[in-house]
């Protein structure tokens, strides 16, 4: 095969049918040992066909990968509690679930709490092969749950929670949450006035604060790397104790960006600094994500219809240096950059 630029031929070009480290053709040509969950036929299908979720859904996506690693790496023994949310409603619109796995709808904010008692009751009855994995959207893990999360952790209780975030409450019409990032625009934090978007400086990270309580094990997400958060995942269910794994999840509704885009938009997001990846034990940072290839905050800004309002005749450049801003500071605090390279 040749290539051509402007028309013109300039020698044959490498074609790449297969590439190590990729999900083309499920990683069938790999080894069995380091094939994804998704290639073996056997996969569980914890989150099955027939949901309700938006073309480009990335708590879908990023949910069926999450359980179908937790349920290869326990053999299939695991119960689920599910807090309220949009995961919870797409995938069980009485009398209808697409859930292939025990599985139990909490309230929105007591989901930790849920898991907490199920795994009390496992531990009576002797059922120790039997693991328990909560997981929950932003809304009702980083603030109407998070006093019981926060109580999951200082008791070490042996759940591992999952929160999908896609940094706002979709569900019931895209409302601010305390992890919808700083200018972005919601129905709650509209973007008109003189500081359109949401307010700088407010919010939580979870992740840090999981940290703080010093449980086994903490790390973020992406479905930009699905091959990653099944590791993180199979890793977690081969500890005990209380673990926390946080996954980025774009919304394409939510965020204003295309259901094609939704793996772009995550990658942009790490791409840039603006979600870090890592993982720590006991509250120590033991790995992390290197940025590949740096790209300015504006790349992911302008990828979605959410921060519109920041770009335009006039763009908002010192917001948009505020946000750089917080990047860079991820880039240090995390070491998301090999030495020489500049942030």
């Amino acid at each position: 095969m040749e290539a051509a630029t402007n028309g013109q031929t300039v020698g044959p070009a490498r074609v790449r049918f297969y590439q190590t480290g990729t999900f083309t053709v499920g990683n069938r040509l790999l080894d069995v040992s380091v094939q994804s969950v998704q290639s073996d036929p056997r996969r569980n299908n914890s989150l099955n066909s027939g949901h309700r979720a938006c073309q480009g859904c990335g708590e879908a996506l990023g949910a069926r990968y999450a359980l179908d690693a937790a349920m290869r790496a326990t053999k299939n023994r695991i119960v689920v509690a599910n807090a309220t949310g949009c995961l919870e409603v797409f995938s069980t619109p009485y009398p209808e679930s697409s859930w292939r796995v025990p599985w139990l709808h909490s309230l929105f904010g007591n989901a930790p709490a849920v898991a907490t008692g199920i795994a009390a009751a496992l531990k009576v009855k002797g059922k120790d092969d039997v693991r328990v994995v909560a997981q929950g959207g932003d809304g009702g893990t980083v603030d109407i749950g998070f006093g019981c999360l926060s109580g999951m952790f200082e008791r070490n209780d042996d759940v591992l929670y999952i929160c999908y975030d896609n940094e706002a409450y979709m569900n019931t019409g895209v409302q601010r949450s305390s992890a919808t990032p700083a200018g972005a625009k919601t129905n709650t934090t509209p973007g008109v006035g003189e500081e359109p978007g949401n307010v700088f400086g407010q919010g939580k990270s979870v992740p840090l604060i999981a940290m703080a309580h010093g449980i086994p094990y903490v790390a973020t997400a992406s479905v930009a790397d699905l091959r990653d958060l099944e590791y993180k995942v199979q890793k977690a269910m081969g500890l005990h104790g209380a673990r926390y794994i946080h996954v980025h999840v774009p919304c394409p509704l939510g965020w204003g960006s295309a259901p094609s885009d939704t793996i772009r938009v995550a990658r942009l997001a790490i791409e840039s600094g603006l979600f870090p990846v890592f993982e720590a034990e006991w509250g120590e940072v033991t790995g992390r994500r290197r940025i590949r290839d740096l790209v300015p905050a504006q790349a992911y800004l302008e990828a979605q219809g959410r921060f519109r309002h920041l770009f335009g005749k006039h763009p908002d450049t010192r917001r948009i240096a505020w946000i750089q801003d917080i990047a860079n500071r991820n880039i240090r605090r995390f070491g998301l950059l090999d030495e020489g390279v500049q942030s």
